[in-house]
Order: structure tokens, then C-alpha cells, then sequence
């Protein structure tokens, strides 16, 4: 080992994994803890002084091909692997000088992936009266394993505790890059792009920094797979390939790796140039221009063709002036990272053309021309028959089907409508159209929800404390030239209600009544759960007379609350920066004296409609926020349409930081909060106690 490489820990990761399990069994809980965390510490120590080792010895025998002229061709087998012994005998330093359980075995690598130290140490941590460390010693096991049902309850009944509070629920094992990635998505749809620019740079760092120690990882032994070492054989050339294939198609694997989230089935589609599309908008929104402009070129290295970046780049270019915008590159970094990515899938695929050894290329973005014409015609066969059997496979199925939803339609539709009709809570509320009338699922029409004067006191709250665009970062007209839009959120009316430029039982008024729609919509659809506010929107839609004549658009076109429509693939993908959290929407209308405005729900095609809402005062309309429902607003051809807008989540991690601002004001103010303005039945019994799991519950 080099002067740099961390000392490996005095006993080896098993065996004080071996030696916490143990204490588990006999019912030693400090020992569980002490053994478990040392086990944690052993693992990682091991790991990262490996990382550091191999890269060390990669840099110290990198010869200086570039700086001396060609060997003659008898010298440079010998010289090639000169360097190779060198960089093996460098190695060597890096595990110990023996043999030993330091080196670690398939089945302790799945032990320490499926988190299972974290199962042990969350029992011994509860039985040792320690609720915050077990709250995230359970909650860092389940995010690893989320269909662990005693976690679970484990989980929920470590919230119920005393002494527990939200931030200790936290991964402890959580990935820098991943969570770094996360708040800056975050950020970047709650619209603060100065604060997400901060955490997506971080993450792209983040992620370079994971993606050396994976791929350092992969310079292993080979694999054999089994007992194929038995009649493994190989020539010298044939056998370096095999083993080196093995290592690049590994390398190439860090991309899913770093991809994929904990508990997750699927990694993130285009990880790494989906952090440049964020940032270029980002930046953009911020007034940076020039990094807008490297960001654009960075991403579009990996998709050349795309269009809405092209115009994205054309737009930045004419703002910023070509020759500023001309000699910006893109990224040194990432043109270097795709240059080294190409030629390791060039290999690969030649040694799956040539050698047949598979490769599954991880990327979306590889351009058609790395793949060899060969191999590319032997896929497009076998993709055109296996296309041809799904095919068969599916009209056999759906014929099947059809036969199965002609008798299951009729009760499947009568237990859903039984399901949605729940008691609406508050006296003067009706149902006028349900799921069935308004031809679809998870859809209600209730009218009464509010009075005609109630009606008018909103409006005027709207003209009074309104700024232009509020909601719609700052635009005037954001779904149409043909309309302007005016807003006020929940949190905004109160505040200016707190400081008498509007009436304050006005603003009073719209806080209450958004709590009136939550708590219909949770009742009516019989949730199990609570809903909560995900945002809150008063808007005003006014049509500009002067530019009705011949206007063909609608005020917000078809789309769908919590997935990005495809309306000609007829599918709706449930990604950022869609608001995937969203669960529940409602628009409550607050009058109906205009034209046009019309409210519609459409099918996945975005073209054919199934129903249709009218607006008036006190109407609301509610839905579920998924591709089941997706809809739109027609044109507003004269005068004012009035609505509140509102989103709710059914996840407490992503309720409104407006709303929670809102409720603490509305009890400063009126010595009142959320829960007092109706009271629901406590629960009758305790929590139940912790599942007492271990190893053989996994």
C-alpha cells in the first residue's frame, strides 16, 4: 500500500457481522450496536481503501505514450506488458499481505447491499431506548427494501413515538450524488433556480466522484459464473479479452449503477444528461445566459437531434449575441467522459460481434454508427421477431381479455362508484355529476360549496391583491397570448390581509374554504389516508378582446396534473419535471358570467372528449391527478373566469412550505389552526409495538 491508502481496520467486515448476529441471538442489544456499526465502518473502510489503491496504482503506471515516438513492432508486446506487471505488482499492495476474510464474498457484498446491519442495529437501538437512532436505522433498511411489511410498521410506530421527530427518518446510507440530484429537482420545480443550480452542480461533482470509485471497482478478479473455470480455455490473447471485456462491460454498468435508487426497480433514464436539461433552464430563469448556453451544448452532445433544445440553444444564441454565445464549448469534462464511453462501447460491441460475448449498451443516447453494421442488422432481426410474436401474443390476450372485462366491467365499475361516494362533510354541498355521469374514474362535480356573496367577496380579493402572472413565474399570458392571468396564493392574501391593504377576513375566507375542498375531496373519495396541499392558486382568467378574431387555441391546452402527456403514444410518463407527487386536483369556480372557459376531460389522446364541466359560483370539480384524467380549459372568448386552483399530495414529504407558513399565520391571527375547523375522531387504540425482525425475516 502507498503512503495515501487508509489503513484496513483491525477486524474484518464478516467478522464483526458474524460477531453482531450473534449478539443478536442472545439478546445482547449494546453488543448488537457496537458489533453491527463496527461491521458498517469495516465495510466501507475496505471498500474505499481499495477505491484508493487501484486508482493510485492507474495513475503511477500511466506510461507517456504521447511524449515518445512508436516502439519497433518486435518491442511493444514487451512494453505494453511491462506496464502491465508493473501496474499488477502495484496492486498487489493493495489488499493484505495474506490471505484473509478481507477480501470479501458474494454473499457478505449481498448482506451489506440489502442493508441488513441497519435491520439488526433498528430492534437493538428500540430495545435499548434509543427511538431517533432505531427511527433511522428502520427508515435507512426500508428505503433499500420498501416492500418490507414489519419495517413498515416498525416505521409507523416509531413516528407515533415521543422524542421521535420527521429528521430523524433519514437515510443514513443515502448516496451524495442521488440526494444532491433530488433537492436540486426539487428545487427546480418549486421554482427557486438559484438554489437548484447550487445542489445540481453539486450532484454533477457528486456523481463523477461515485463514478471513478465504481469504476475502480470492476478491475477485479474474473468471473467465471459457476463452475465454468473447470473447462475454461484460453489462449493468452483470447483470455486477456475475455477478462477485459468483462471488466469494461462493468465499467459500463457504473451508468445504471449510479442511476438506480434504492428500492427502486428502474434507474433513472439519461441520469447524467438529464442534470444538463435542468441546469440549462435553470440558468436561464436565473439571467445567466452564457452558462445556459454551455449547459444547452453539453446536453445536446449526448442528443444532438433534439429539437426543443436546438431552439433552446437558437433562443439563448440571439439573446446573448452570436459572437458570445459562438465560443462557448461545451463542458470539457463530459466531451471527455463521452469521447472514453464511445471507444469502451466500440470494443464491446466488436467483441459482441466478433466473440459473442453480450453487452447491453445502458445509454439511450450511443449513436447507431459505434455498432457494427453486422450486429446492428442481427438486432434489428431479432427485434423485428420478437416484435412479430408479441404481437401474436397480445391479439391471443386481448381476445382473452375482452372476454374477461364483458362480466368482470359491471361489478368492477359498481364497487369503484360505491367507493367514491362518500359523505361530503359540509351541509349545502351536492353531488350533481359523478365518475359515471362525467364518463371516466375518480371524478366528482359538487355545487354549493360556496355562496354567491362568498363568491363575490373572492373575486374582489383577487382584482385587490393580485399581482400580474403570480404562480406562472411572472408571466401574464403562460398558456396563451389570447388571455391574462391574475393570482394569489393562500399565504400572499393573508399576508396582505395581515398588513390592511386587502380585507383580512377575505383572506380568511379563502384559507378556510381551500380546507373545505381538501376535506370533501379526501371524504368523497374515501382516502385512508390524509390529503395535503401541494399548491394553492386564486386565479383570474381575462380575455383581451383585441385578440379573440380567429383564435383557434384553448385557455390551457389538454395535459395531465402528475405526468408529462404523450397524446400520440398515447401514454403519460410519470417523471420530472412533471409534478409526480401530485395525487388529487379540484377547481373550484367562483362565477360563470363569461364565454367560453369550459372545463373538459378528454381521453389519452387529448382529442376525444368525455365530458364536460360548466363553470358557476360555488361549482367545484375534483379528480384523481393521474393519466386516467386528463383535461384541459377552452378558450376564454369574453370576460373574466375566476377559479381557485388546488393540487394535493397524499405524501407528507411534499406538502406546500406556504401552506405550513399559512397555518402558523392563521393561528397567530385568529388563535386558530387547521385542525380546529373540524374535528375528526381520535384513534382509539395505542400504536402497536415494534416487529421485533432479523435476518431470517428479511
Amino acid at each position: 500500500p502507498g503512503p495515501a491508502d487508509p489503513p484496513l481496520p483491525a477486524q474484518p467486515p464478516d467478522a464483526l457481522f458474524a460477531a453482531g448476529a450473534e449478539a443478536y441471538a442472545r439478546g445482547d442489544w449494546p453488543a448488537v450496536v457496537l458489533q453491527m456499526e463496527r461491521a458498517l465502518r469495516a465495510q466501507a473502510a475496505v471498500r474505499s481503501r481499495l477505491v484508493r489503491c487501484r486508482l493510485r496504482c492507474a495513475n503511477a503506471t500511466a506510461g507517456p505514450e504521447g511524449a515518445q515516438p512508436q516502439p519497433e513492432p518486435v518491442l511493444r508486446d514487451l512494453l505494453f506488458f511491462r506496464g502491465l506487471l508493473h501496474r499488477a505488482a502495484c496492486l498487489r499492495g493493495c489488499g493484505p499481505a495474506a490471505p484473509s476474510r478481507y477480501r470479501l464474498g458474494d454473499e457478505l457484498d449481498r448482506e451489506f447491499s440489502k442493508r441488513s446491519p441497519y435491520n439488526y442495529l433498528q430492534v437493538a437501538y428500540f430495545k435499548m431506548n434509543r427511538p431517533a437512532q432505531a427511527a433511522a436505522a428502520a427508515h435507512t433498511f426500508f428505503v433499500a427494501n420498501p416492500g418490507h411489511q414489519e419495517m413498515r410498521q416498525n416505521l409507523e410506530y416509531y413516528q407515533a413515538m415521543a422524542g421521535v421527530h420527521e429528521d430523524d427518518f433519514t437515510d443514513l446510507e443515502a448516496k451524495p450524488h442521488l440526494s444532491e440530484f433530488r433537492l436540486g429537482v426539487r428545487f427546480y420545480t418549486e421554482e427557486q433556480p438559484a438554489a437548484a443550480i447550487l445542489h445540481l452542480e453539486k450532484a454533477l461533482e457528486e456523481y463523477f466522484v461515485a463514478d471513478l470509485e465504481c469504476r475502480a471497482l470492476c478491475e477485479g478478479p474474473y468471473d467465471y459464473e459457476g463452475y465454468n473455470y473447470l473447462e475454461y480455455n484460453a489462449d493468452l490473447f483470447q483470455a486477456i479479452t475475455d477478462h477485459y471485456m468483462q471488466v469494461l462491460s462493468c465499467k459500463q454498468g457504473c451508468v445504471t449503477e449510479l442511476a438506480s435508487q434504492p428500492g427502486h426497480e428502474k434507474p433513472l433514464e439519461d441520469f447524467l444528461p438529464s442534470h444538463f436539461n435542468y441546469l440549462q433552464f435553470a440558468y436561464y430563469n436565473n439571467g445567466n445566459y452564457e452558462k445556459a448556453i454551455e449547459c444547452t451544448k453539453t446536453y445536446l452532445l449526448f442528443f444532438p437531434n433534439d429539437e426543443v433544445m436546438n431552439q433552446n440553444l437558437a433562443y439563448y444564441t440571439a439573446v446573448l449575441g452570436e459572437n458570445l454565445a459562438g465560443p462557448i464549448q461545451p463542458q470539457e469534462e463530459i466531451q471527455a467522459y463521452r469521447q472514453r464511453s464511445l471507444m469502451e462501447k466500440e470494443l464491446l460491441f466488436f467483441s459482441y460481434d466478433v466473440f459473442g460475448i453480450p453487452f447491453v449498451d445502458p445509454d439511450t443516447w450511443t449513436p447507431e454508427e459505434v455498432i457494427p453494421k453486422r450486429l446492428r442488422e442481427k438486432q434489428k432481426v431479432e427485434r423485428e421477431t420478437a416484435a412479430r410474436i408479441s404481437e401474436e401474443i397480445g391479439n391471443l390476450m386481448k381476445e382473452i381479455e375482452t372476454l374477461v372485462e364483458e362480466k368482470a366491467k359491471e361489478s368492477a365499475d359498481m364497487s369503484k362508484f360505491i367507493r367514491e361516494g362518500g359523505p361530503l362533510v359540509y351541509e349545502g354541498a351536492s353531488v350533481t355529476m359523478n365518475s359515471k355521469t362525467l364518463n371516466g374514474s375518480q371524478r366528482v362535480v359538487v355545487d354549493g360549496v360556496l355562496s354567491a356573496e362568498e363568491c363575490r367577496e373572492l373575486q374582489r380579493l383577487t382584482n385587490a391583491a393580485a399581482l400580474a402572472g403570480d404562480g406562472y413565474r411572472g408571466k401574464t399570458s403562460p398558456h396563451t397570448p389570447s388571455e391574462t392571468f391574475y393570482g394569489v396564493t393562500v399565504l400572499k392574501a393573508l399576508k396582505l390581509g395581515q398588513e390592511g391593504k386587502v380585507p383580512l377576513q377575505s383572506a380568511y375566507l379563502y384559507y378556510n374554504v381551500t380546507e373545505k375542498v381538501r376535506r370533501m375531496m379526501e371524504s368523497y373519495f374515501r382516502l385512508e389516508v390524509s390529503l395535503h396541499f401541494s399548491y394553492s392558486h386564486l386565479v383570474c382568467r381575462t380575455a383581451i378582446d383585441e385578440k379573440q378574431e380567429g383564435r383557434s387555441d384553448n385557455s390551457h391546452e389538454v395535459h395531465v396534473d402528475n405526468c408529462i402527456l404523450n397524446a400520440e403514444a398515447l401514454v403519460c410518463v410519470k417523471e420530472p419535471p412533471a409534478y409526480t407527487f401530485r395525487d388529487y386536483s379540484a377547481i373550484l369556480y367562483l362565477n360563470g358570467d363569461f364565454e367560453g372557459g369550459a372545463f373538459y376531460f378528454t381521453e389519452l389522446d387529448a382529442k376525444t372528449e368525455t365530458a364536460e364541466v360548466q363553470p358557476q359560483c360555488g361549482r367545484a370539480v375534483g379528480f384523481s391527478s393521474g393519466s386516467e384524467n386528463p383535461h384541459g380549459v377552452k378558450a376564454v372568448t369574453k370576460g373574466q373566469r375566476c377559479a381557485i386552483a388546488l393540487w394535493f399530495t397524499l405524501d407528507p414529504r411534499h406538502s406546500e412550505r406556504d401552506r405550513v407558513q399559512a397555518d402558523d399565520l392563521v393561528k397567530m391571527l385568529f388563535g386558530t389552526e387547521e385542525g380546529d375547523l373540524l374535528q375528526e375522531p381520535q384513534p382509539a387504540q395505542e400504536p402497536r409495538p415494534a416487529v421485533t425482525v432479523g435476518k431470517d425475516e428479511l
